[in-house]
């Protein structure tokens, strides 16, 4: 019997044991609040990646309002429940449908019964979660995209009482602040930019963390964060709910934490109280450009692809757009396409002229300057500046042909500026004022610090000074016509050499020598409006026109002219 009895107790123990294991490794619970206003356009992309967050969602409730729509943000979310509902542990929803309730407020206009209406949505979720008691309560807004679905494993692993994940935007734009005014608001330090740009990673102290929240509300002081300024005694901010936030946080010492240690995702500019919906739209297009120039497409599920259009294609303002890749990097081919693709543009893809395949008959046709060598390397033309020149060179030929007054030329690394598409038009518009310009620099490296005049009445272009890379340009067929008639290939110098020679503003004067006639009119956009994918020395950086041999100098020919 004792031994039954041992038996009996031994498998019991067992049991209690095992019972405590299965709850230990079960996650915490999490409510993860979600408030959506008119985002019928980022909400696949939002709901795509909220989706794909790596954490179970039998632990994860959702709680979801939506009201004061004039789009189809409604119809998405009701999609997106039905495909999703039995996945998570929970789904509270409501959605007020129908006109909104103040027609006369544009979208991003704040008053304060919106701003009140919204707080009062904030505290009900919060105290929703508390009342539910799930372990952690996560407040993030619809316009926003994580794409590490590692996010909340990494927050959760903080041990902290409120964190956030630091989001990117198209510009200086984040989800913290890193000071606050006297009056309580937004404070620009010196410590924003470095956090920012993630010179240095951490999980920082901040005033301020908004859009993307994680509370972890065991501990005693969550009980003390509101969105409510009536929750605050002698509350004497503004009328504001992160703002009132970050005040009942300061109230009880609760530190808030902006993290970037990893790349978490992005966040959507706001928009001006002028703003309407198209500019939120652009705000989309340059987070998916954001993501392509990391090399990445912003991940959409397949289910919203009918809730997503492409736009319609062109050309811009110009006859034409070539754009330069070698049939050796399909990668770099695939990614412009993408960009192409958001972006509207109708291109032409040409293929580059491979300086590994230069042979020694063909360079025997064309005739080197005799005094070249590079500046910094003090050595010969390496074969594929050759090869990119070419490649220049026959687009300059096609552009003769086919007689097309402007073209945009492209090389296949690079990124576009936020906001390419209205940048360009503001630039070509000025470019059009100026008698018979001939090159307008659209990505350049200034190689000098000489000060080059804004363009007369204009306020996006310069006098171009000397210059390198080729990066992306405008040709007028004049421009084209100069380019080709100076007879380049007679007295060969790399091709972001040559154009400031031809505009005579290159620093050698016995190069400028062999080309008597240099009377091309460039100018350049300022700011810029593309710009590398990579710079030489960082990861991922890789140099076809670099990383290729010295033309042997036995088969060099030169011709003193």
């Amino acid at each position: 019997m004792k031994v039954i009895a041992y038996e009996i107790l031994s498998l019991l123990c067992v049991t209690l044991i095992g019972s405590a294991m299965n709850v230990e490794l079960k996650k915490p619970t999490i409510l993860v609040s979600v408030l959506v206003r008119n985002k019928g356009h980022i909400l696949p992309y939002f709901l795509s990646n909220l989706e794909r967050l790596d954490y179970p969602k039998d632990r994860i409730s959702l709680w979801i309002r939506s009201d004061h729509n004039s789009d189809n943000s409604i119809e998405i979310l009701k999609f997106w429940i039905t495909s999703i509902k039995d996945q998570y542990h929970a789904v509270f929803t409501e959605f007020e449908e129908g006109e909104r309730k103040y027609p006369e407020d544009g979208v991003a206009h704040w008053t304060d019964q919106r701003f009140n209406h919204l707080m009062n949505m904030r505290e009900n979720s919060l105290n929703f979660a508390r009342n539910i008691w799930a372990d952690y309560y996560f407040s993030i807004d619809s316009d926003v995209i994580l794409t590490n679905p590692n996010v909340l494993n990494y927050l959760i692993s903080k041990n902290v009482l409120v964190a956030a994940p630091l989001l990117n935007s198209a510009g200086l734009y984040s989800n913290f602040w890193s000071g606050m005014t006297e009056d309580f608001y937004y404070k620009r330090t010196e410590a924003y930019k470095p956090i920012l740009n993630r010179e240095n990673v951490s999980c920082y102290s901040v005033p301020m963390v908004h859009s993307c929240v994680l509370v972890d509300l065991r501990m005693q002081d969550s009980d003390f964060l509101t969105y409510l300024p009536s929750n605050i005694p002698n509350y004497i901010g503004p009328n504001d709910d992160i703002i009132v936030f970050a005040l009942s946080a300061l109230r009880r010492n609760i530190s808030l934490h902006i993290c970037n240690e990893d790349f978490f995702g992005y966040i959507s500019q706001p928009l001006e109280e002028n703003d309407d919906l198209s500019y939120d739209y652009q705000h989309l297009l340059n987070i998916k450009m954001l993501e392509l120039n990391r090399g990445f497409s912003l991940y959409l599920s397949e289910k919203f692809t009918k809730y997503v259009t492409i736009p319609q294609k062109d050309s811009l303002v110009f006859d034409n757009i070539f754009v330069i890749n070698l049939k050796r990097r399909p990668d770099r081919r695939e990614r412009m396409t993408k960009c192409f693709d958001e972006l509207g543009l109708d291109v032409e893809f040409v293929d580059a002229v491979d300086g590994k395949v230069l042979n020694e008959s063909f360079l025997q046709h064309i005739k080197f300057m005799p005094d070249f060598k590079d500046p910094y390397h003090q050595r010969p033309m390496k074969l594929g500046e050759i090869g990119c020149f070419l490649s220049h060179y026959q687009i300059w030929k096609k552009i003769i042909d086919n007689n097309y007054q402007t073209s945009l030329i492209l090389e296949d690394d690079v990124r576009f500026e936020p906001f390419f598409r209205q940048k360009v038009e503001r630039v070509m518009s000025e470019a059009s004022k100026v008698q018979n310009w001939d090159l307008v620099y659209f990505g350049r490296k200034r190689l000098r610090d000489q000060e080059e005049p804004w363009v007369e009445g204009a306020k996006y272009l310069v006098e171009a000074g000397y210059s390198y890379w080729t990066l992306g340009y405008a040709l007028s067929l004049s421009g084209a016509q100069k380019l080709l008639d100076a007879k380049p290939l007679t007295k060969l110098v790399p091709v972001d050499e040559y154009l400031p020679i031809l505009f005579d503003k290159h620093p050698r004067e016995n190069w400028k020598g062999y080309y008597p006639k240099r009377d091309l009119v460039a100018l350049s956009a300022d700011p810029l409006l593309i710009y590398p994918t990579h710079y030489t020395g960082e990861e991922g950086y890789i140099s076809d026109t670099e990383d290729s041999v010295v033309i042997p100098e036995e088969i060099i020919v030169r011709e003193d002219l």
